[in-house]
């Protein structure tokens, strides 16, 4: 029989790191898949596309997005975290040990602990990707990079027509000059209430709905510009001059390794069944899930770090239950 490891986690943001931390400090001895590249699941998650992270505490003065997961990274290897830079590929939860496969290694696990993420949807256009990467003024989180400086008291751009653009349109307010939220529709897809409260904002003059466009290009060479727009019905273009552009057009789960498998809400997402005060058991006992791949709704660096802090716990009570230590 082949060895059989207390716990694998599978993911190395913010929450699979924190799991890993607490795991290893329970001497589960952790093994971490941490993920090379695909589907956007890196080595440290999200937050190594992040540029300056100003609202996790213990920064007071920010921290780059990239140096951040390196600080969590070294903190699980001090406590002797294993890790496996490599793509799981499959998993089979069906049977027991559980089984993890990636394409140069497989273990073998009385639990795991999934910690995927989250991808945000973008765009796909090249200056697009490439401003986003180098802190050039693209984001897919107002939350977490509207306050930033570079943003305050400037013209800004959110793309979507949901909940979350109008959402982080209204956030926005707080620091811009002016906030554009462009959509390809004449009409919001967002809830009635979310509707009502950016229809006031435009009307006090501090948002301006574009309809029926879309963003054909992102201007600028070092930091954005502006967008250059066109409307979906004549097919017409103008540029919209602005220094920050937010996509809020959705994010998408990376749950593909567990369809049919583990129980995920309509949305992908990982649909969690706790049990009594424990908030990260899956459908699969001796399974926890943590982080974005299980939370739609917050999807911030610092509750993801939690989640991962009670999927540890949890799996490490939930061993010692079977009695596996």
């Amino acid at each position: 029989m082949a060895h059989v490891e207390s716990v694998v986690i599978i993911g190395s943001g913010p929450a699979g790191l924190t799991a890993a931390i607490y795991a290893a400090r329970a001497n589960l001895r952790p093994l971490m898949f941490e993920g090379f590249s695909a589907g956007g699941l890196i080595p440290g998650g999200q937050l190594m596309f992040t540029t300056e992270v100003e609202n996790y505490p213990g920064f007071p003065h920010g921290v780059m997005g990239p140096e951040m997961m390196k600080m969590f990274r070294d903190q699980a290897e001090r406590f002797e975290t294993r890790f496996i830079t490599e793509d799981v590929t499959e998993v089979d939860l069906r049977a027991r040990p559980f089984r993890i496969k990636s394409d140069g290694a497989e273990a073998h696990a009385h639990s795991v602990i999934i910690a995927t993420g989250a991808r945000a949807n973008w765009l796909g256009l090249p200056n697009e990707q490439r401003l986003a990467k180098t802190g050039g003024g693209v984001s897919a989180c107002a939350v977490c990079d509207g306050a930033l400086p570079a943003f305050r008291n400037q013209d800004l751009v959110v793309v979507g027509g949901g909940d979350s653009a109008v959402e982080e349109a209204s956030y926005l307010t707080k620091f811009a000059k002016r906030v554009f939220l462009v959509h390809r529709r004449d009409t919001l897809r967002a809830s009635k209430i979310m509707q009502d409260r950016i229809f006031k904002l435009r009307d006090e003059g501090k948002v301006e709905i574009v309809w029926n466009s879309g963003v054909e290009d992102v201007l600028g060479d070092k930091t954005i510009t502006g967008v250059l727009l066109k409307d979906t019905r004549t097919g017409a273009t103008r540029t919209l001059d602005c220094k920050g552009m937010f996509l809020a057009i959705g994010h998408t789960p990376n749950t593909e390794l567990f369809r049919g498998q583990v129980d995920l809400h309509e949305n992908g997402y990982i649909r969690l069944h706790p049990q009594g005060p424990s908030q990260s058991y899956t459908n699969i006992a001796g399974v926890f899930a943590c982080g974005d791949v299980a939370d739609y709704h917050y999807r911030q660096a610092v509750t993801a770090a939690g989640t991962g802090c009670m999927a540890a716990l949890d799996a490490e009570r939930w061993l010692a239950a079977q009695g596996v230590h």
